[in-house]
């Protein structure tokens, strides 16, 4: 086989691994799906009736109206904690030792990270739709029709996607498991400086600054528009995309660097 198919078989087998890995040991994915629900409950039904009185037009019904708001901004608090998930599987199997039996091993290097990449990809997926049901139980009703439900799903993989090669370099860059936990909480802690609770026009000008230019912002008010139905403006979609492609970049460069350096 060319390399090409080579990577591509050992990446699917890489791939079924860590799918195994999350059905065996589900605490993590609970762990990951479990906080952003929370989160959901605690400010629609805590908070959201205050928050919501803030928003443009808001009045009656400003719970519901909040939760409109808040459900794009906890679905990037989810992606955050599938980035803290990839950090720390990935350092698991460094300290493990698997990692160097990988290496001995006839594997295409790029496909252990790979895998990593792309389980961690399909378990926020899963996270994201539970967020999702759990926020339509709550009587969220988005506008969105079939395109734009298809296109919202292709931006969140792709979300998810991007900031899991930066978690996994994370994690690869770490010494222990619990050195990788923490490097993430940065994913954790953007949404809440950015669009995801309230709007960015209510915060200091210094922080504005901040929450507009920072990716969080973009990928929560692209998913915003297309869950109101809409299609996200151009300056928001096109950011969302230079921040993945960056982020993809950035990730993958920075963990393969690391597995050929700890490969010799």
């Amino acid at each position: 086989m060319t390399n090409i198919a080579t990577t591509a078989a050992d990446s699917a087998t890489m791939f079924r691994r860590n799918l195994l890995h999350m059905l065996r040991y589900p605490g993590l994915t609970v762990f990951v799906i479990g906080i952003p629900v929370l989160l959901l409950l605690l400010f629609v039904y805590v908070f959201g009736g205050t928050l919501g009185a803030g928003l443009p037009g808001g009045g009656n019904g400003a719970s519901q109206q909040y939760l409109a708001y808040v459900v794009p901004g906890i679905l990037l608090i989810g992606v955050a904690g599938i980035a803290n998930g990839a950090s720390i599987g990935i350092a698991q199997d460094m300290t493990e030792g698997i990692v160097a039996r990988f290496r001995s091993m006839a594997i295409s290097r790029a496909a252990v990270l790979n895998g990593h990449v792309l389980g961690n990809t399909v378990q926020g997926l899963l996270c994201l739709a539970i967020v999702l049901g759990v926020g339509l139980l709550m009587g969220f009703r988005p506008a969105a029709g079939p395109l734009a439900w298809l296109v919202l799903a292709a931006f969140l993989a792709l979300v998810c996607y991007s900031i899991s090669w930066v978690a996994v370099a994370m994690g690869m860059s770490s010494k222990t498991v619990e050195a990788a936990s923490n490097w993430p909480m940065i994913f954790t802690l953007l949404p809440f400086l950015g669009s995801g609770f309230v709007p960015t026009a209510s915060m200091p000008g210094w922080l504005q600054w901040f929450a507009d230019a920072q990716p969080f912002t973009p990928f929560i008010e692209t998913a915003r528009a297309l869950l109101a139905g809409r299609a996200p403006s151009a300056g928001d979609g096109w950011w969302s995309l230079i921040w993945c492609t960056g982020f993809i970049a950035l990730g993958y460069a920075w963990a393969r660097r690391l597995y050929e350096r700890k490969s010799v």
